[in-house]
């Protein structure tokens, strides 16, 4: 199988065998906010932000199903953004969520959707919230409920989900507590160096009418909303499609990757808003301009300028878009979602290109998913053959006994060749295959959520069908992609039959798209009427069926000689603007405790003249911290730290510090820290 790549598994293998929204009225906003009076016919907005960031050592991460990449630090927080946009004349409201992460599973959707219910009753819903996924490569794993999903991970990873849900929870709350009158702005422009399609082999297979919207093979459209209040920006959301995997999997430190720096960028720039850089139809769209295989590139051969590079150019074009916003002039909101059990859809040849009925089938994974998307890879994994097929924890749940798909499974999934029948897998389904479906409106924007990671063109057939029921222009249609949960790719039934990577991960076969844009098209046109329909059951709440292969980790002990939090590294006593310092710590094991909302694991601090005061956080981009076990040592640990000193660092006195938690035998926790001496910069 080592010969086997994405863009030719198909050629020499398989060719030959061939809502209602939910309501807060304006009396209960009110409420929630005295002697706030909203303005007739305006809005009601607020913004929020929440530190999600999990483990940093020694599991797992989410994005490339590597089971060599794992986390031994941080490079970057990941952060929860979101913002609340009411209708001030009707109290309707939605919540958006966009979350620094590579997925958001039913796990997240389900958890969080429940502690809202705890918290705001039924202010916030499964039809008014919708939270997404940046879709970087460098987060957590085993956050999912879902055994395909954590299998890089070696199981079901707590700690970290339970950061992620909170750092959602922490930005819904500041964006609820914060909810006032103000102005609602929609802008557009466009974006040409920041993407290129890794599926050409594909996008050519489409009809030229679908080409026609796309002549450089890319979705280049960037759009962007602006909250307001009193005239002071509060909010902004900037929409583009580009994969987050400026990164390689080479990368072991935790990071929000090309979108995460976006925003970063954004909030340097004025720490009063909050900016979200979020997703679309990014399927086929990788910011590695080059298209290299096995040699991910573009615009650099550097993947950390890479990182920063595309980032940047995002963040520019937001502010473009931004520079171009106007008032809406469309007012109120709506939403609306529907479950949908996409492992059996029975699709009209309304929706089909050869106008002839069609349904889904059971998810199954193909072989040409298997040699992975090596735009982004320096090394292929072979995916789910290593994971599925050698992975132990994938032999503990019963892959040693792969299922035959039936003869009417591989008639719908047909041109796939079936390498994993996860749809069918005991001892159950090993992804959610019951997924839900939105639609959002922000005045004169629509969002259609998929769960879903679609090809532009897949993306571009949802919105027609959503602009032609809604009667708004295509501009303002947006398929909102990596969405309340996570079923992988959506290929167009013609880019499909290449069985590209796209293809043989698009599970519920040839004509998913076709279900997806029945679904969606039916959601369009009742809300156009304002009917109504029924969420429908939502999926089971596995948190109890998680086995977990990694266990626990020993009690902390010092490095030999040493005492926990002491310097172990020479610390220059000078260091210029533009040089870098790296120290090292005798530490405790990080993820012993999850760090966030506040608390670091690193920082910088410089002397004022009468105290030391943080100037650098471990978010801060010029800090990193990197964890290991040194000399094989089971329970010792060791944390360097490194200080990318600014070009603009003011000239004084500096030090660098640690924190941590050690454990005792017992289990017991205790913080520990620990402080360079002063380093002269300048």
């Amino acid at each position: 199988m080592s010969d086997v790549t994405r863009r030719s598994f198909l050629h020499t293998s398989a060719v030959g065998a061939a809502a209602v929204a939910a309501t807060a009225g304006l009396g209960a906003a009110a409420a929630d906010h005295p002697g706030r009076a909203a303005a007739a016919g305006g809005y009601l907005v607020g913004a929020g932000k929440g530190d999600m960031t999990g483990a940093v050592a020694n599991q797992g991460m989410m994005g490339y199903s590597d089971l060599s990449q794992v986390a031994d630090g941080l490079l970057q927080r990941t952060w929860a953004r979101a913002y609340i946009i009411a209708d001030a004349a009707t109290g309707k409201r939605v919540l958006f969520i966009t979350a620094d992460i590579a997925c958001v599973f039913t796990s997240h959707h389900n958890t969080l959707l429940a502690e809202l219910r705890k918290r705001y009753g039924y202010t916030y819903d499964v039809h008014n919230v919708n939270v997404n996924a940046t879709h970087n490569h460098n987060s957590c794993g085993g956050t999912s409920w879902d055994y395909a999903y954590v299998l890089a991970a070696k199981g079901h990873r707590h700690n970290s989900l339970r950061a992620e849900v909170d750092g959602l929870l922490d930005a819904v709350q500041q964006a609820h507590d914060s909810l006032a009158p103000g102005t609602v702005e929609l802008g557009h422009t466009e974006l040409h160096d920041a993407s290129a399609n890794r599926s050409y082999q594909a996008f050519v297979l489409n009809p030229e009418s679908d080409r026609r919207h796309f002549p450089q093979h890319i979705d280049p459209q960037v759009t962007a909303i602006r909250l307001r209040r009193g005239g002071a920006t509060i909010g902004e959301i900037t929409w583009f499609a580009t994969h987050g995997t400026s990164l390689t999997d080479a990368n072991t430190l935790i990071s929000s990757d090309n979108k995460g720096y976006a925003a970063y960028l954004a909030e340097q720039r004025d720490p009063n808003v909050v900016s979200a850089h979020a997703q679309t139809n990014a399927g086929d769209m990788t910011p590695n301009l080059w298209v290299r295989k096995m040699h991910p590139g573009g615009p650099t051969s550097n993947h950390r300028s890479n990182r920063i590079i595309i980032g940047r150019r995002q963040d520019q074009a937001g502010q473009r878009a931004l520079a171009s916003a106007r008032p809406m002039t469309v007012g109120g909101v709506d939403a609306a979602t529907r479950y949908v059990d996409m492992a059996n859809v029975e699709i009209s040849g309304h929706y089909t290109p050869h106008g002839k009925s069609a349904r889904t089938s059971p998810a199954m994974m193909g072989a040409a998913a298997a040699a992975t998307s090596q735009e982004e890879n320096t090394r292929s994994q072979l995916g789910f053959l290593n994971e599925g097929v050698r992975n132990e924890f994938a032999m503990a749940l019963g892959a040693g006994a792969t299922p035959t798909p039936p003869q009417w499974i591989a008639d719908t999934q047909a041109p796939k060749a079936i390498l994993f029948p996860l749809g069918i897998m005991p001892p159950r389904s090993w992804i959610e295959q019951r997924l839900p479906l939105q639609l959002m409106r922000i005045g004169d924007l629509v969002l259609a959520a998929l769960p879903t990671e679609s090809t532009i063109v897949a993306g571009l057939r949802v919105r027609r069908l959503v602009a032609d029921a809604m009667k708004v222009p295509l501009e303002n249609v947006l398929l909102q992609g990596y969405s309340n949960g996570y079923s992988q790719y959506v290929t167009t039934p013609e880019e499909y039959v290449s069985q590209q990577y796209e293809g043989g991960e698009t599970l519920f076969g040839r004509w998913t798209l076709c279900a997806y844009m029945q679904e969606i098209d039916a959601m369009a046109r009742a809300m156009k009427r304002g009917a109504t329909r029924p969420a429908g059951a939502r999926p089971a709440d596995r948190s109890d069926l998680q086995p977990d292969l990694l266990g626990p980790q020993p009690a902390d002990t010092p490095m030999p000689g040493k005492r926990f939090g002491q310097v172990v590294s020479t610390v220059p006593s000078t260091a210029k603007q533009g040089s870098t310092v790296s120290v090292s710590f005798c530490a405790a094991y990080p993820s012993n405790r999850v760090r966030r909302g506040g608390e670091m694991y690193c920082s910088v601090e410089r002397f004022t003249g009468s105290r030391w005061e943080t100037v650098y956080d471990d978010d801060h981009e010029c800090t990193e911290m990197r964890w290991v076990r040194p000399g094989g040592s089971p329970s010792a640990s060791k944390v360097t730290v490194t200080w990318r000193v600014p070009r603009n660092a003011a000239a004084g006195d500096y030090r660098i510090r640690y924190f941590g938690d050690v454990k005792a035998p017992s289990g017991k926790l205790r913080e520990i820290s620990g402080a360079t001496g002063r380093i002269k910069v300048g």
